[in-house]
């Protein structure tokens, strides 16, 4: 009769140890392999109507396609890729996992929460503007076969979100274009007053212009607004930098530069926001800033561009709101150069 508990005993503990190695071994994988991972389940999932929605070639033309836009005509979408709310709530949950793995616990939380934006647009707009809006209105899209051992990316997409993750070897090799846009940047009526989704991207930029000598204004403060951010192509378009250099900043203000950039960087998660904030200071004094503000304008709209050898921040806020509050609706976005998609 002992033999056979110590024997039940034993089992218990061995198949407990090896379950708990195996969730060890799950938890600690590298991220590019928990995203195959979590792509390929999701691939499982879909019925071949699905699957043909959501996943194209790698050198398909839509993978440089990408849109922050509405995209719609007659208020119906016209964006590829497999809509929310046509899958499961399995399914949605499971796309949700893949953003959460494709962006830091902020950028996560940044990211749900302008989709969640669209259901106050709703609202202050009486469902009766020019594009439907709709939480549930963002794509999932899949570049390639998800692997550990080839080259493969996926994006999730909607109004004021894009997000792009390409993957090589099991490794992230570029996570841009990534878009962020906030409308409105700063929620003034109703239960969610005061709201401010990227608040750090506003006032860290606000902080350094407020910083610049009136000789460093002469390079940084530019004559009109900077251009929108280019969308719908792999190559930002934005040129040679302009603006203001890092090696002409005070100590000071180089950190309050490097705590810009460092705003944009942390969207990802911490092992590939290390090493682009690595490349960034590389070439640090390479950096540019260039900014134009119309403070004579009602809310001040206001641009700006970080640019280094191989990154430009984009950040516009010039629109005004659903609400008709002026210049509170943002733009922001982190592009690679020469191009976006590791091109």
């Amino acid at each position: 009769m002992r033999t056979t508990l110590s024997r039940a005993a034993l089992f218990t503990v061995v198949c407990g140890t090896f379950a708990g190695f195996l969730l060890y071994a799950e938890a600690n994988q590298p991220g590019g392999a928990k995203m195959a991972a979590q792509a390929n389940k999701l691939l499982a999932s879909f019925n071949a109507e699905e699957k043909k929605a959501a996943t194209f070639g790698l050198d398909d033309p839509h993978r440089a396609a990408w849109w922050f836009t509405p995209q719609q005509k007659d208020r119906q979408s016209t964006r590829k890729g497999l809509r929310l709310d046509k899958m499961t709530a399995d399914q949605k949950s499971g796309v949700l996992e893949l953003l959460k793995l494709g962006l830091s616990g902020k950028g996560y939380e940044q990211a749900t929460t302008i989709m969640s934006l669209e259901a106050l647009l709703k609202e202050l707009e009486n469902d009766k503007g020019a594009n439907t809006r709709n939480p549930n209105w963002y794509f999932l899209s899949i570049f390639g076969e998800p692997s550990n051992t080839g080259t493969w990316g996926w994006r999730i997409e909607g109004h004021h979100l894009s997000v792009n993750i390409t993957l090589d070897k099991g490794e992230v090799v570029s996570a841009t274009p990534m878009l962020f846009g906030v409308n409105p940047a700063d929620v003034k009526e109703g239960p969610k007053k005061g709201l401010r989704v990227t608040p750090e991207i506003e006032d860290t930029a606000k902080e350094l212009i407020a910083s610049l000598t009136e000789a460093q204004n002469k390079t940084a403060k530019q004559p009109k607004q900077l251009p929108e951010i280019q969308e719908g192509q792999a190559d930002p378009g934005v040129g040679a930098p302009i603006g203001v250099p890092a090696s002409e900043l005070a100590v000071d203000q180089r950190k309050i530069l490097r705590k810009l950039i460092e705003a944009y960087a942390t969207r990802l998660p911490a092992d590939i926001a290390a090493g682009e904030m690595k490349k960034a200071d590389a070439s640090f004094d390479k950096i540019q800033f260039a900014y134009c503000v119309e403070a004579n304008k009602p809310g001040k709209p206001y641009t700006y561009r970080v640019q280094g050898p191989s990154f430009v921040i984009e950040f516009l806020n010039v629109q005004a709101d659903a609400a008709k509050n002026p210049a509170n609706h943002i733009h922001s976005g982190w592009r690679s150069l020469p191009k976006d998609f590791a091109k």
